[in-house]
């Protein structure tokens, strides 16, 4: 989930001239009198029957282009020189993209399936866009030292090329040669090499595939997988457990296609699931919205497996999906993922290693002109065209956490909502009461919650958060923290998803490194809790699945709104709002802040109802966004301030720290509640006169820890903060890490400010749910404002006749 940003300039200097030729092939009709279920890109049929094929051969090495309409069903797929698979589409429908690369010369054959319905004919389109050779470069892994939040958010403004994962006193960076080893040496970080040659990395990955495939008949997952999906497999596989258990799934396609046209789909799953206003609470599953972080896809769907293979088997399963709608969407990001899964694998993090794709396809409108032109896969930007999706909703959007620039890996997109993908998810929350989210990502081990942003507070529900959190990482033994447990995001799913619709969510970074690791590693490992996962005999997470799903059925954790009303009629709650996003940085070292812009949700769901009385799970009707944010109550005053005396003479330059010396050792002592005070925050600070000067400050806790620390550049102070600090001695540790003016710079006003904690209870206005009955006809019958909280039940009587 959070890849910090590789700057614009950084990323510019390595784009390279790329001259693009694209041939593209009239359309035609395909034709076939009859429909199969067959799996159109598992190979080339024998029998004609239900299929049509087009040939094609490849002039140049390429990617090819394969589209296909239909007002049917139909499937596509492209095979290669003996019968490789080199791209396929198995949508819902008749709209469908197979897209992927090729060889110079490669004869292709082009199969059209028939996959069910009446459609007798599709139209398909084939065009090639030539691909020119690159250099490969030797990227490495390393892990950079970042004791405290300053410090991490000090390496994220260095424009380097940060991966998912880190702890409490590093972040892993991919460096990608000599310059930015000297920007991490300039700004003082130390750092060890995790791993010395990405690329040979990852080509012993696929090794290591390959031979699990081999050996392997049947894994230990549900679907009995034993390698990675691609994009035609999942809807393929969705379709068919469609057709399998008919009143166990209801398929769904969503609103919007993405950037490349391509439908985003996914399953319900629950008795009679066609009623989708029963008032069951929802699940919602979600993997790729980034495109190489293939794991998060496959656990989506293994628990979709899960579910349907035990059902009427095992009583739990069984009692779950009567009671709970899960809803199972693997793929936000489709175009993306196709990519990352169809490329060449370089495995170098290289501009051009679109296997390493993160974002989507999409253009923005602050892309330079020479770089808005060529395929998503092969353009003069490469893999760094695209909007980051998970930066890009409306929640805490624009802040820190997410870039301005258009190629930065963060980049949070012309506006809040502006992809298709994005908007998808929006509009199914918005219409349905997900109660409950888990969106998957790669990799750190984390079970992430809002906010996003240690400054926005959390909410009144913390502690009920908190425990749910810990509930879902006992079972995978992952880390149980807010979103801003490495770094501030902005833009993410679940600082939207929660604050503007009270739906509990959490984001699963899976696994503890890479974004596709071995098969049998980052997924059958971590979803079923085996070694070497953390998780191992916990039951990984498909029990913290099934944990979020009995946490779906607790009504103690979501609202209720029961009455009576007569059977047919339809009930709907909605409710319109406006919400501001962080005030909008315009660079990404936020010395430029602009506005807070406003967007408008609309929340409405309706249930059917189908009896005398009506029980419906929703969530409540006062959004966590205004109504509050959860703290703990002063016992005392804040501790007076402390001044810092600077001791005589200034310390020689020291690169080296930590822990090495010369610095200034400066104690201070922090009180506590025994000498009648609380202090719910400290910072520490010093200044001075020249930006081009340079003092750090590192501040050693009781236990003899670096606890806080700030060591950023370019400017004239440091403030390094630590949340509710333990009484105790501290010492301030004073670095002069740069002095460049032939009279000394010294520090001065130094200081350890305090202040209070936030309130246990700071409350906002109540909100309610409009509800509206309607008559089998349409018509309104009543109409009302429910108030309901969380774990409430709110008894409206009658809905239809305005009486309690």
């Amino acid at each position: 989930m959070g890849y910090c940003p590789r700057k614009g300039t950084a990323a510019a200097a390595v784009l390279g001239s790329l001259v693009l030729a694209a041939s593209a092939g009239a359309s035609q009709t395909v034709t076939a009198a009859s429909s199969v279920a067959r799996p159109c890109h598992r190979d080339v049929a024998s029998s004609a029957s239900g299929r049509d094929l087009v040939r094609r051969t490849a002039r140049s090495r390429s990617i090819v282009s394969a589209r296909l309409r239909s007002r049917g069903d139909w499937d596509i797929a492209v095979f290669g020189a003996r019968g490789r698979l080199v791209a396929g589409s198995a949508s819902f429908e008749g709209n469908e993209l197979a897209e992927g690369f090729v060889r110079k010369g490669e004869r292709l054959t082009i199969q059209a399936c028939r996959f069910r319905g009446s459609a007798g004919h599709a139209t398909v389109s084939v065009h090639f866009t030539r691909l020119i050779k690159r250099q490969r470069g030797r990227l490495q892994v390393i892990d950079v030292a970042t004791g405290t939040r300053t410090d991490k958010e000090r390496l994220q403004a260095l424009g380097l090329d940060l991966t998912e994962h880190g702890g409490a006193k590093s972040l892993e960076v991919v460096l990608h040669g000599r310059a930015d080893a000297r920007r991490l040496r300039r700004a003082g970080f130390q750092w060890t090499v995790r791993i010395a040659d990405l690329a040979a990395h990852t080509r012993r990955n696929q090794r290591l595939d390959a031979r699990h495939a081999r050996a392997t008949a049947v894994s230990g997952l549900p679907s009995g997988r034993d390698s990675y999906r691609r994009l035609p497999d999942y809807d393929l596989e969705m379709k068919r457990l469609a057709m399998q258990y008919p009143s166990l799934v209801r398929p769904i396609t969503l609103n919007h296609k993405s950037v490349l046209g391509r439908d985003v789909n996914g399953i319900e799953i629950t008795t009679n699931a066609q009623d989708t206003g029963d008032g069951k609470p929802i699940f919602l599953n979600m993997g790729e919205h980034h495109a190489r972080e293939w794991p998060s896809s496959e656990h989506s769907l293994e628990f979709a497996y899960d579910l349907l293979r035990n059902y009427g088997r095992d009583s739990r399963t069984t009692q779950l999906v009567k009671t709970t709608r899960t809803i199972v969407v693997p793929v936000v990001n489709p175009d993306g993922f196709n990519i990352s899964r169809e490329a060449a694998p370089l495995g170098d993090f290289s501009l051009f290693d679109y296997e390493m794709k993160r974002k989507n396809c999409s253009v923005s409108t602050n892309t330079p002109s020479k770089y808005k032109h060529g395929p998503c896969d092969d353009n003069k930007a490469g893999s760094l065209r695209g909007t980051d999706p998970n930066r890009n909703y409306g929640g805490l959007w624009g802040g820190s956490g997410a870039s301005v620039s258009w190629s930065d890996e963060t980049y949070r997109g012309d506006a809040p909502f502006s992809e298709p993908e994005v908007q998808n998810v929006r509009e199914l929350i918005s219409s349905r009461q997900v109660t409950n989210l888990i969106t998957n990502h790669t990799y750190s081990n984390l079970v992430l919650r809002p906010p996003g942003v240690a400054d926005f507070g959390f909410p009144l529900e913390e502690p009920t958060y908190k425990a749910l959190g810990a509930s879902l990482a006992a079972h995978n033994g992952y880390s149980n923290d807010p979103g801003f447990g490495l770094y501030d995001t902005t833009g993410a799913t679940e600082d939207w998803s929660f604050w503007s619709t009270g739906g509990l969510a959490f984001t699963f970074e899976i696994g503890p490194d890479e974004f596709h690791p071995p098969y049998a590693r980052g997924v059958e490992a971590e979803y079923l809790g085996l070694a070497p996962a953390a998780g191992a005999g916990k039951g990984g997470n498909r029990e913290a699945y099934y944990t979020m799903l009995q946490a779906t059925a607790n009504t103690a954790l979501h609202s209720v709104i029961e009455g009576s009303a007569p059977t047919g009629s339809t009930l709907r709650i909605s409710k319109t709002f406006q919400t501001s996003t962080s005030p909008v940085w315009q660079d990404d070292f936020g010395t430029v802040i602009g506005d807070s812009r406003q967007f408008t949700d609309t929340l409405t769901s309706e249930l059917k109802t189908s009896g005398p009385t009506f029980a419906w799970h929703v969530n409540p009707s006062t959004r966590p966004v205004v109504a509050g944010r959860h703290g703990r109550d002063a016992t005392g005053p804040p501790q007076a301030g402390i001044t810092l005396a600077n001791p005589p003479g200034i310390p020689a330059e020291n690169v080296d720290y930590p822990p090495n010396p010369p610095f200034e050792a400066i104690p201070f002592t922090v009180k506590g509640p025994a000498d009648g005070v609380d202090n719910g925050r400290l910072t520490v600070h010093i200044e001075w006169s020249n930006p081009e000067t340079d003092w750090d400050i590192y501040v050693i806790g009781p236990g003899g820890q670096i606890v806080s620390q700030s060591a950023s550049f370019g400017d004239t102070n440091e403030d390094a903060s630590l949340f509710d600090p333990p009484p105790g001695n501290y010492t301030l540790h004073v670095i002069n890490y740069d002095q460049v003016t032939a009279t000394p710079d010294d520090w001065t006003n130094g200081s350890v400010s305090f202040r209070s904690p936030t309130p246990k209870v700071v409350t906002g206005t109540k909100e309610s749910w409009t509800l509206t009955c309607l008559d089998a006809n349409g018509r309104v019958k009543a109409s009302r404002q429910v108030i309901v909280d969380r774990g409430g039940r709110a008894k409206v009587g009658n809905a239809c006749s305005g009486s309690k």
